[in-house]
């Protein structure tokens, strides 16, 4: 029997445990596989009044996912309030994800799904990395540059080559190596976890026009060039760089697999006007599956069952089919 999914449910005070919820109550008409909760259940109870079942072990929750969304129940985020994060609530939120990424690389679980969560409270309880991302794959044994953010909807993929960081700090973050890190690992992840036998990749450039042949800057020729020739020069489909604000029209999209993004707002503004409600970050590189909703803690509208299910059904579909190809291909 197939292991189910963990669901890291995220900050307690977000959206992610309504969303958890709603995604169990639309399992059947989704066509949704069996997965469990892992955080504290107060936060579900607080949000929605449906069925829940504790269970202790991820072999448990097949008995009980037709009847109630099982969860495995922490018990450590004080007092829950929707909308007001606190650092009780991080703790909480921290050691779900801990566990859920045990469960998963343990083979308990087929693939792990995360929840949205502060990073805000979680810096204020010591967390040092800068996204689930990045912990994941520390977790995991993987170095940060050969972990790859792959946010994916209906009709785009795109990756940010840096993620989260200052936007001053980018043009010094950019190398040669990293490029050719993160394209070969996008490369892998679209055959392992996509199906695609040989994916395009398209990378923006850096600076407005691509850099004008290096008038409005030197990243493109510098960095982007030399790399996209190492990777052509290995047998990938790479080309570029092209400039960003032509890359994603719908003639453009049709041209590639991904597209290759210097920084966090030139990959997540497109993806995010396009498919909101149903993006999904999945981190390719992994010994693991793990998907996320492509979106935030949402403090704003948590606990007044007004959070769209969407996003969060794509990344539990997503992790299933990803988990479901690495297990048919025979490399986990």
């Amino acid at each position: 029997m197939v292991a189910p999914i963990a669901v890291s449910m995220g900050d307690p005070a977000g959206i992610g445990p309504e969303i958890v919820a709603k995604a169990w109550a639309a399992r059947r008409a989704e066509h949704l596989p069996v997965f469990f909760a892992v955080g504290d259940v107060r936060a579900i109870e607080r949000v929605w009044p449906g069925p829940v079942e504790r269970i202790s072990e991820p072999n448990e929750a097949a008995a009980a996912f037709d009847h109630a969304l099982p969860v495995v129940s922490i018990q450590d985020a004080g007092t829950i309030t929707p909308g007001r994060p606190d650092v009780d609530g991080a703790r909480c939120a921290l050691h779900a994800l801990e566990l859920a990424v045990g469960l998963a690389r343990s083979g308990a679980a087929s693939a792990l799904v995360t929840g949205p969560v502060s990073k805000i409270q979680l810096y204020q309880i010591g967390f040092n990395d800068p996204g689930q991302t990045e912990f994941v794959a520390e977790r995991c044994g993987i170095a940060r540059e050969n972990a790859v953010m792959l946010l994916a909807g209906p009709t785009l993929r795109v990756v940010p080559m840096t993620t989260h960081v200052a936007l001053a700090s980018v043009s010094s973050l950019l190398s040669i190596d990293l490029v050719v890190a993160k394209a070969r690992a996008t490369a892998r992840g679209l055959t392992r976890n996509f199906g695609i036998e040989h994916p395009r990749l398209a990378f923006a450039g850096f600076n407005p026009h691509a850099g004008e042949q290096g008038a409005l800057g030197s990243e493109e020729n510098d960095i982007l060039v030399p790399a996209i020739a190492a990777l052509r020069a290995e047998g990938i489909d790479a080309v570029g760089p092209f400039a960003a604000d032509t890359m994603f029209h719908p003639r453009a999209r049709a041209g590639y697999d991904v597209a290759m993004c210097c920084y966090h707002d030139q990959a997540l503004v497109p993806i995010k006007t396009l498919h909101f409600d149903e993006g999904v970050n999945i981190t390719l590189g992994l010994p693991i599956v793990r998907t996320s909703p492509d979106h935030g803690t949402a403090f704003g509208i948590a606990g007044q069952d007004i959070a769209e299910p969407g996003a969060m059904i794509a990344a539990i579909r997503l992790a299933a089919e990803a988990a479901e190809r690495r297990a048919a291909a025979g490399n986990g």
